[in-house]
């Protein structure tokens, strides 16, 4: 089973890994040649601040961001899964997953990059800024650019084992996984009527990530998944590949 990450907007600073070694990435057969493309880019952009505000969607306040960019070749790495923070990693936790445990978490869990396209837990990569909106000068979208390189590359990934896609809309985009498993989380009111969670959301598939990476079960399909959360505590209901979790308001 893989269970697939949308990236967070922030990022540790810092790493204590050697510079950034594109070859040294999961996947590079497949998606390399995007990847140069990008850092080449975006360092080449950060020389024009207007411009680089601009595509990256951030304010004078941000320009520590475009800062980042500008040393993506040089800036120390660490672990991608170490590298992303915020509400779903928060939940997620996966510094205080077990020593036994830990190895078949990681092995597990991979995160969807605007940048990179897709990465293992450990894969080493230094702080930067680019989402899945963003519009790079005199190219396509994101969306656009990846799709050639990662639909063939996910729809193999599937084809071989159980994908749950926990990836938000925009870096759904990057790439489809045929027959995955995909998630909404769901507040339900005491009259019974439902409304899908926005913030929250990100919370809950994190710590939905971290039931399953950390799983001794070895899932095939949406039911099985299912019943991982339930043993869990969970409220889940299933529609065919789809999962609604269902949480109070």
């Amino acid at each position: 089973m893989l269970v697939l990450l949308p990236p967070s907007e922030t990022k540790r600073a810092g790493g204590d890994g050697a510079p950034l070694d594109l070859a040294a990435l999961s996947h590079d057969a497949d998606l390399g040649a995007v990847r140069k493309e990008l850092v080449d880019e975006l360092v080449a952009l950060a020389a024009d601040r207007p411009a680089a505000r601009a595509a990256l969607g951030v304010s004078e306040r941000q320009d520590a961001e475009i800062d980042r960019n500008a040393q993506l070749a040089a800036s120390p790495t660490m672990p991608a899964l170490d590298r992303y923070t915020g509400v779903l990693y928060d939940a997620l936790d996966a510094g205080s997953l077990t020593a036994a445990v830990r190895p078949r978490a990681r092995a597990r869990l991979a995160v969807c990059s605007a940048l990179f396209g897709l990465l293992g837990a450990d894969d080493p990569i230094p702080a930067y800024r680019l989402s899945s909106g963003s519009k790079l000068p005199g190219s396509g979208t994101l969306a656009a650019r990846w799709r050639p390189a990662l639909d063939p590359l996910l729809a193999r990934i599937s084809g071989g084992e159980l994908v749950v896609d926990l990836r938000s809309g925009g870096y759904a985009a990057l790439g489809a996984v045929p027959g995955a498993v995909t998630v909404n989380v769901l507040a339900e009111r005491p009259d019974g009527s439902r409304s899908v969670v926005s913030h929250h959301n990100k919370a809950h598939k994190g710590g939905l990530a971290r039931l399953l990476a950390s799983s001794r079960a070895e899932p095939s399909d949406a039911g099985a998944v299912a019943r991982i959360a339930r043993r869990a505590g969970h409220t889940v209901e299933r529609t065919g590949d789809h999962l609604d979790l269902v949480i109070p308001a």
